[in-house]
C-alpha cells in the first residue's frame, strides 16, 4: 500500500493554509501583496515511460506567487504619506543598498531625509538651491528646511485707468507731499536684495489733454530730481495704448541704507493703461519681488515632484520621487518588512518618474492598501480544510486495508 499521494496531500494543503495564513495576518498591511499556492502533480519516473495506466504519487507545491495587483487607496494626514495608483515600486536606499516597496508610509528623519518606519531612504531627483532638478542617476531625497532666499524686485507693472475729465496742472509744480500738485496716486511693495520691503509710489500729474507726468518716489523720497517725471504717457483719443517716454518699461532706481544692494534698479511699466472718461481706478499692479521666507509644508504631485510651500507665498520644487519596475515583478525576492529585492528573475529596475511608460502616478496624503481579499481568503481557507481533511481520509482508508490484509490467515 502507499501513503505517498494522501501524505502529499497533506503537505499540500497545509502549505496553502499556511500562504491564507500569512495572507490574512497581513491584511492591514500597508502595501502587501498577497501570496497564492500553486500546485503541480507528481509521477514516478519509468525506464520506458508513462503509459496509460500510469498512477501519479501525489502533488507539491510549485509555487508561492505573489499577487501584484492594486490595493484601495486610502486617505491620511500626513502630508509624508503617498501611494502608488497603477505600477511601479518606492526605490528605497540602506546605505547605498537598494530595495522595493510599495509601502509609502514616509517621514522625515533629523537630517532631511524622507525615510520609512525600517530608516530607508527614499530615493528619487534631488533639486538645487533654486528649484532645479537634477535628473541624472537617483539619489537619496533630501529636504531643504533652509529659508528661501529673497528676491530683489526687477519690474513693476501697472494698469490704471486714467481720467481723461481730470483737469490739468503744472508739472513743475508737483510735490510729492502736497495732494494738490498731482491728480491721483497709487503705491506698491517693492523688495530690495536683502527682502526689506519699500514703498513705491506712483504719482500721476495730467499736463495736457491726453498728456500724463509719472513720477515716482521710495519711502517717500522722489526718485528723479524734480521736476523730471519718470515717465510720459500720452494717449490718442481712443484711451488705450499710450505713447511711453522714454520706454515701455521705464527706468527707476532708489538708495537704500538696510545694508542690501544700492541703489536698487527696477523698471515701471504703465504702458497697458487706459484714459476714459471714468473714475481714476488700478486695475492690476504687481512686482515680481519677494522677501525671505520659512518653509511651511510641502507636498508630493501626482508626478512625483516635491513641491515647498514658503511663508512668503511662494514655492519652490524640493526634489522628484522616481519609481521603479519589472519586466518580470513576480520574480522579486521578498525580503519582509515590505520590502522587496531585484533578482535575476525579476531582470533590471526600470526607473522613472511617475506616469510615464508602466509606471503609476502618485498620490499625496494617502497609503496603498493591503490587496488581500478577507472574504476569499475564507472561503479559500474552507476548502483547504475540506482538502486536508480529505487526504487525512485517504490516509485513513489505506490503514484500514493495510490492517485487514495483516489480518488475513
Amino acid at each position: 500500500m502507499s501513503f505517498q499521494q494522501g501524505l502529499s496531500g497533506l503537505n499540500a494543503a497545509s502549505k496553502q493554509l499556511e500562504v491564507i495564513g500569512n495572507n490574512v495576518s497581513n491584511a492591514n498591511t500597508v502595501g502587501f501583496k498577497q501570496s497564492r499556492a500553486e500546485f503541480a502533480d507528481v509521477f514516478a519516473n519509468s525506464l520506458s515511460g508513462g503509459g496509460a495506466s500510469q498512477i501519479g504519487i501525489g502533488t507539491k507545491v510549485s509555487n508561492v506567487a505573489q499577487q501584484f495587483t492594486q490595493g484601495n487607496i486610502t486617505a491620511t494626514n500626513n502630508s509624508l504619506d503617498i501611494a502608488i495608483n497603477g505600477g511601479g515600486f518606492f526605490r528605497m536606499s540602506n546605505n547605498g543598498s537598494i530595495t522595493y516597496s510599495r509601502n509609502g508610509q514616509f517621514q522625515m528623519d533629523k537630517f532631511g531625509y524622507i525615510v520609512d518606519a525600517e530608516n530607508k531612504r527614499l530615493t528619487g531627483y534631488t533639486a538645487s538651491n533654486t528649484g532645479v532638478l537634477s535628473t541624472g542617476a537617483p539619489a537619496e531625497i533630501n529636504i531643504n528646511t533652509g529659508d528661501l532666499q529673497p528676491s530683489a524686485t526687477a519690474a513693476v507693472v501697472g494698469l490704471v485707468n486714467l481720467d481723461s475729465r481730470n483737469g490739468s496742472l503744472p508739472a513743475a509744480g508737483f510735490d510729492p507731499t502736497d495732494p494738490t500738485t498731482y491728480n491721483n496716486s497709487t503705491a506698491v511693495t517693492v523688495f530690495d536684495s536683502l527682502g526689506n520691503s519699500h514703498t513705491l509710489q506712483s504719482f500721476f500729474v495730467k499736463t495736457a489733454p491726453g498728456a500724463w507726468d509719472v513720477f515716482t518716489a521710495a519711502d517717500g523720497v522722489s526718485t528723479t530730481a524734480l521736476p523730471t517725471p519718470t515717465a510720459t504717457l500720452t494717449f490718442t483719443g481712443t484711451g488705450l495704448t499710450p505713447t511711453v517716454t522714454p520706454s515701455n518699461a521705464a527706468p527707476v532706481s532708489f538708495a537704500v541704507t538696510t545694508g542690501a544692494t544700492t541703489p536698487v534698479p527696477l523698471t515701471l511699466d504703465y504702458s497697458g493703461s487706459t484714459q476714459f472718461g471714468s473714475n481714476f481706478s488700478v486695475n492690476s499692479l504687481s512686482q515680481d519681488g519677494y522677501t525671505s521666507g520659512r518653509l511651511a509644508g510641502f507636498n508630493t504631485g501626482s508626478d512625483g515632484t516635491i513641491i515647498g510651500r514658503y511663508t512668503n507665498g511662494q514655492s519652490k520644487t524640493l526634489g522628484q520621487v522616481v519609481l521603479a519596475n519589472f519586466v518580470n515583478p513576480n520574480g522579486l525576492q521578498s525580503l519582509g518588512g515590505n520590502a522587496w529585492a531585484e533578482s535575476a528573475t525579476s531582470g533590471a529596475s526600470l526607473v522613472g518618474t511617475p506616469n510615464t511608460g508602466s509606471l503609476g502616478v502618485l498620490q499625496s496624503s494617502a497609503t496603498e492598501d493591503s490587496n488581500v481579499d478577507l472574504t476569499a481568503e475564507l472561503v479559500n481557507m474552507i476548502t483547504a480544510q475540506r482538502v486536508y481533511q480529505a487526504n487525512a481520509q485517504t490516509i485513513k482508508t489505506q490503514d484500514q486495508v493495510l490492517q485487514t490484509l495483516v489480518n488475513l490467515r
